[in-house]
């Protein structure tokens, strides 16, 4: 069996949390499942280490597909043309993005419609893009997976799909993630905050990920907690992202926020484990990858009461309405000020993260691709 798969987001050193989705779930079914050819289509110069078996062919597919009309282009000429050539049985896309033009089988990872709710979020030419295409990609996929059941039932009742048509395959975390040493979270708070305490969020620098109201209540929590503390900010600027500057601008505490930028595993690793807390209270999300890291990093975790992130925490989250500013304020001076509190929430983050692993991921992911080449 010829299986294509759309592998444009394999980008070295630039993997976010789809990225880590194909990644870590093609290389394990890639090397596991040797009967079958796999046709890699990258849109630009790949990295081999992206190669994992030989029974990958890579294809570069022009021309680079990174913004709506590049990505129309794309999908609906160039990679039917190569779909064809090279005779694919089966088109596998784990960034949802579909051929509209090509008829053969295929399956969707569709991770969520965060777009459908907030289309302010994004730039013009995107939001009409996603807003006028995936419900397409959704009804034109012979089989959907997504992350959560939240963003099942969502994509279901926005789009009028079947049920029976999305699969549920929870993301994971690499299992480089776990507890530090006394000695290496001295060493992590030494490197990132010069030794000291500090809240750690981590994600890209977009509207919905409510950075601007989780730094206003990182002011009043310095304004009322007397002891020297800081926020980390970890992710890359998306776009839009004038608010944020404008709420570190008028800051009282603005000096007590270190933003780092895109980090490696290994650094992301120290800082989330070093971290008195995960403060991640986002307006939307689909899953929340940063989350489980956290939870295998014995973090504690301060988390959205909505969309998915209720279902992937579990007992392990002291949740607040991520609109309320005096809220997430609260939530942060219990979890800097009570150490029964953390505690409690790494005994229950403990439980809660088997139910991740990207071994999982990929043994539940290959499962719908079986279920589409029988189809």
């Amino acid at each position: 069996m010829r299986i294509a798969v759309n592998t444009r987001l394999l980008l070295l050193g630039k993997l976010d949390g789809i990225g880590w989705f194909t990644y870590e779930t093609l290389k394990r079914i890639t090397t596991q499942h040797g009967e079958h050819e796999f046709l890699f289509l990258f849109d630009r110069p790949f990295s081999q280490e992206f190669i994992f078996s030989k029974n990958i062919t890579p294809l570069i597919v022009s021309p680079p597909a990174r913004h709506p009309v590049l990505w129309y282009t794309w999908f609906e000429f160039s990679i039917p043309r190569i779909l064809e050539k090279y005779k694919a049985d089966i088109f596998f896309s784990p960034d949802g993005y579909l051929s509209l033009r090509s008829r053969i089988p295929s399956l969707a990872v569709i991770h969520d419609i965060n777009f459908h709710h907030r289309p302010e979020d994004l730039p013009p030419a995107s939001r009409i893009y996603y807003r006028s295409f995936f419900p397409r990609f959704a009804n034109r996929a012979d089989r959907i997976v997504t992350v959560s059941n939240y963003s099942k039932s969502d994509i279901c009742e926005s789009y009028n799909i079947p049920e029976e048509k999305v699969q549920v395959v929870y993301n994971g975390a690499n299992p480089s993630y776990s507890p530090l040493s006394d000695e290496e979270t001295l060493e992590a708070r030494q490197k990132f905050t010069d030794g000291i305490p500090y809240f750690v969020f981590v994600g890209t620098l977009h509207p919905r990920k409510n950075i601007p109201r989780l730094l206003k209540a990182f002011d009043k929590f310095r304004d009322e907690h007397s002891s020297p503390f800081n926020m980390v900010i970890v992710g890359e600027k998306m776009f839009m992202t004038r608010e944020i500057e404008q709420t570190i601008y008028r800051m009282t505490n603005k000096n007590d926020v270190v933003f780092t930028g895109r980090l490696s595993p290994e650094d992301l690793r120290c800082v989330l484990g070093a971290a008195t807390a995960l403060t991640f209270v986002p307006l939307f999300e689909g899953f929340g990858i940063p989350a489980v890291e956290a939870m295998y990093c014995d973090t504690p975790i301060l988390a959205s009461n909505v969309t998915s992130l209720p279902e992937v925490a579990g007992d392990a989250a002291l949740f607040v309405d991520p609109y309320n500013i005096p809220a997430i304020k609260e939530g942060m001076l219990e979890l800097a000020n009570n150490a029964d509190t953390r505690n409690q929430l790494r005994i229950k983050g403990r439980e809660q993260r088997r139910k991740f692993s990207w071994d999982k991921t990929a043994e539940k992911l290959w499962e719908n691709i079986e279920e589409l080449i029988r189809m």
